[in-house]
Order: structure tokens, then C-alpha cells, then sequence
């Protein structure tokens, strides 16, 4: 039952960011604009956004089993849609059908696994969700890549249609419920309030990427999805004293969540600020094309994924802290390195500080899931996952606005005598200085992420 739920999952986060690498082709296939084909990836994380949230009032009413098919279904009709598509709009429409049911996958993995594995085997399973978290959206360029230099925009979506339909069958005949539903009731202005908070920071973050070729200005949405979040916060802790929150935040009572989720949140903004850079750098500046941009990001997923085990493993045995000081400050180091980037320095050199880099965030992503969400009382498994979801799609967002705002600023400031490729150089340097910066602070949490009590391995012993 789990690996059918890993390998769903893996499936449904790929498409998250497969679009990235194929724009320029749909741009040309579809006659449309970059602004407009950016939406492809950013009505994606919007849904997402909105739908996540959600979840926890889901995972709570409905069993394991119809909630497993109510996403796969979902999930395949959109990649249907996507891959019939006859224009962009009924193409947009099907990546937002694809995004809800990606929105409830992960979520349904991380609760089931808490609901079914013992505390002291949890870190070697969260190591394979961390294959799912950190290696799909890594190997998502490339596999886009792949596809569109000997196959038409359309398998991006026909690839992937039968290994969906295939999940679905299995699941149907297969999942069993391993959760018990109980009555939830489902608050609506909760609904809108989370709507409008998430899905305003989210597309507020994504505009303020696009700098001035934004339609909307981006303090819009990001004053909407401020001034929304404000009153779902509100609410909810109005509504949990009653146990009727959509998402209880009581999840942050807990020191050890509160930590994760922080330095969750700044380690996912490193990585898809550096998946949305690092590709402009390698394209814009020393003139790779799309293949082998993909091609170049593949290694790093591929050590992520190699690593995930064997660090499931160690948290067992160790716990978190070990891991997570070490990968965050493995992680800071690459993000210094790369500051230091320009035309001259060897593509190898960017290559093996990527891989550096994926190091780092293979030793991170399975102690935060791991203890963040194992310090939780199982009636906020839900709620906790549901959480931990909104903050990768927020910081995902947040990360990619931050490092192209960043970039695009350097760029403009920096002299003429430098040419295009100079100042996008020197954008890049910004950004990554930036990141640098920002990664810091994952460090000094790092070391407040502790293992949750009664979760210790038998060989080690009690302080």
C-alpha cells in the first residue's frame, strides 16, 4: 500500500514542475505568450495552494480509500484533459484539475504513514517521501526535456497518463482503509478565508517573479492574501476551541513542529529558487539549451534520491539533530558558492556545487518530516500534514519570487560595459547571495528540531 502511495505521489508532485523546461516549445506550439504560459505552472501552484488547506477537514471526514481515488481520478481526468488539449485554455484548465487532485496526494501519504508505521521505523519511510518531495520536482526538467527533443509538447501528459490510470486501477482493487473518518464539520468562510489568504500570497509571490510584465500589480493579491490570511488565523483559532477548525493551528503548540516547519520553509525556498536560477544561468549565460539544462539538474536529483534511504535510516538511529546541522550547513555553503558564479567559472565547478547542494537537502527533508510531524497526537496527523503542505507551496512560491526579483534587480544595476551575459551573471550572484543569506537562519533552527518523545530507536538509550 505504500509504495503504490510513493509512487502515486512521485507521479502527480513531477508534474508540478515539468512545465518550466517546455515553455519556450508551447509558447511556439500554442501561439501564446510568455506571461500567458507562465500561467501553465502558476495556476498549478495556485490550486495547490488553495486546495491543500483543505485537506485536513478531508483526511478527517473520508477514509483512506476514497480519498486515494478521489485524487488519482482526479489527477488522470486532468492529464487527459492536458493531453487532448485542442488550445491553452482548455490545456490551463486540465493543470488545474491535475493540481487538485496533487494537492491531496501528499497529505494522504504523510497521514497514512503516520497512521501505519511505528514511530521508531518512521525516518526510513519519510526518507522515501523524501525521494517524492525533493527528487520529482529536481527531475521534472529533465524528464520535460527528454520528452520534447524527440516527442511532441502532448507526451509530456501521454507518458504520464498510464502510469496514472495504472495507480488508479491498482488502488481501487488494492487500498484498504487504514484510517478511522469522524464527523467534521466543514466551515465554508474557512474555505474562502483560505482561498483568498493562500492563493493571494501564492499568486501575489508568483506575479512579483514576473517583475513589470505582470498584468496585475503584485501588491494586489499580496495585500488580499494578506489581509485573508489574517482571518483564517482568526477563525481557526476561534473554531478549534470547539474542535471545528479547518486546519487547527494547535499543530504550532508543539516546539518541535514549530521549528520543522520554519526551517522547512526556508530550505524549500533555497530549492526552487535555485531550480527556477540556476537554469537561467545555465541557458542565458553560458548557452546550454533546454536538453542539456535538464540534463545537468538530473545528477542532483539522482544523489537526493540515492541518499533519502540511507537517511531515514540514520534518523532512526540518531535522531534529527545530527542530520539536520550538518545539511544545513552543507546547504549554505552551496549557496555561497554559487554566489561566487560568473562566465568564467567551469560549468563542472557549477555542477559539483549542485550536487553539493542536493547533499545538504537530502540530510534535511526526512529529519523535518520525521519529527515535525511524529511530535504531533495523532488527532493532528491530518491537520499537521495539511500544514506542512501549504508551507512547501507558499515557500515554493516565495522562493522562486524572491530569487528572480532578486536576479532581475542585479541584472539592471549592473554596468553596461558588462553585456547581457555579464549582467544576468551578475543577477545571479545577487540571488544566490541572497539565498546564502537566507540559509543562515536554517542553520541556527536546525538545532532546536528535536526527536519526539517515546520515538527513540531500542539502541538508543534514554537520556
Amino acid at each position: 500500500m505504500l509504495g503504490l502511495l510513493l509512487v502515486s505521489t512521485f507521479v502527480v508532485v513531477l508534474n508540478e514542475t515539468i512545465m518550466g523546461v517546455a515553455l519556450p516549445t508551447l509558447m511556439q506550439a500554442l501561439s501564446i505568450t510568455a506571461l500567458a504560459g507562465q500561467w501553465l505552472t502558476t495556476a498549478f501552484m495556485l490550486t495547490m495552494a488553495v486546495v491543500i488547506p483543505v485537506t485536513g477537514f478531508l483526511l478527517q471526514r473520508l477514509a483512506t480509500r476514497p480519498v486515494f481515488l478521489a485524487a488519482m481520478g482526479l489527477f488522470s481526468l486532468g492529464t487527459l484533459v492536458c493531453a487532448l488539449a485542442p488550445g491553452f485554455g482548455v490545456l490551463l484548465a486540465g493543470r488545474v484539475v491535475q493540481a487538485c487532485g496533487t494537492a491531496i496526494m501528499l497529505p494522504l501519504l504523510m497521514t497514512t504513514v503516520l497512521a501505519l508505521v511505528p514511530a521508531e521505523r518512521q525516518g526510513r519511510v519519510m526518507g522515501n517521501i523524501s525521494v517524492v518531495i525533493s527528487v520529482a520536482p529536481a527531475v521534472g526538467p529533465t524528464v520535460s526535456g527528454l520528452i520534447l527533443s524527440v516527442l511532441d509538447w502532448r507526451w509530456m501528459f501521454g507518458a504520464v497518463l498510464p502510469i496514472a490510470l495504472g495507480a488508479l486501477l491498482l488502488g481501487a482493487l488494492r487500498i484498504p482503509d487504514v484510517t478511522e473518518p469522524r464527523p467534521a464539520p466543514l466551515d465554508v468562510t474557512s474555505v474562502v478565508l483560505s482561498a483568498l489568504g493562500f492563493g493571494g500570497l501564492v499568486h501575489g509571490l508568483s506575479t512579483l517573479g514576473e517583475g513589470g510584465s505582470a498584468a496585475v500589480p503584485a501588491w494586489l493579491p499580496l495585500a488580499v492574501g494578506a489581509a485573508g490570511l489574517a482571518g483564517f488565523v482568526r477563525r481557526q483559532l476561534r473554531l478549534q476551541r470547539a474542535d471545528r477548525a479547518l486546519l487547527d493551528l494547535r499543530t504550532f503548540a508543539a516546539p518541535t513542529f514549530r521549528a520543522a516547519t520554519a526551517v522547512l520553509g526556508v530550505s524549500v525556498t533555497a530549492l526552487f529558487g535555485t531550480l527556477l536560477v540556476l537554469p537561467i544561468y545555465l541557458q542565458d549565460v553560458r548557452g546550454l539549451d533546454p536538453l542539456a539544462t535538464g540534463l545537468f539538474l538530473l545528477p542532483g536529483g539522482i544523489v537526493m534520491g540515492a541518499l533519502a534511504p540511507a537517511v531515514g535510516r540514520a534518523y532512526d538511529r540518531w535522531g534529527p539533530t545530527r542530520l539536520l546541522v550538518p545539511g544545513t550547513a552543507v546547504v549554505s555553503l552551496a549557496l555561497w558558492c554559487l554566489a561566487l558564479a560568473s562566465p568564467a567559472t567551469p560549468v563542472a565547478a557549477v555542477l559539483a556545487v549542485h550536487v553539493l547542494l542536493s547533499t545538504g537537502l537530502s540530510l534535511v527533508f526526512t529529519p523535518l518530516f520525521t519529527a515535525g510531524l511524529g511530535s504531533l497526537p495523532p488527532h493532528l496527523h491530518a491537520h499537521g500534514s495539511a500544514v506542512v503542505g501549504t508551507v512547501q507551496q507558499v515557500a515554493g512560491a516565495a522562493g522562486a519570487a524572491l530569487f528572480v526579483a532578486v536576479l532581475t534587480l542585479g541584472a539592471e544595476a549592473a554596468p553596461a560595459a558588462a553585456g547581457e551575459a555579464g549582467a544576468v551573471a551578475a543577477g545571479v550572484r545577487l540571488a544566490f547571495l541572497c539565498g546564502a543569506v537566507l540559509s543562515l537562519l536554517a542553520v541556527v533552527g536546525a538545532v532546536r528540531v528535536r526527536r519526539p518523545a517515546g520515538a527513540r530507536a531500542p539502541s538508543v538509550p534514554a537520556p
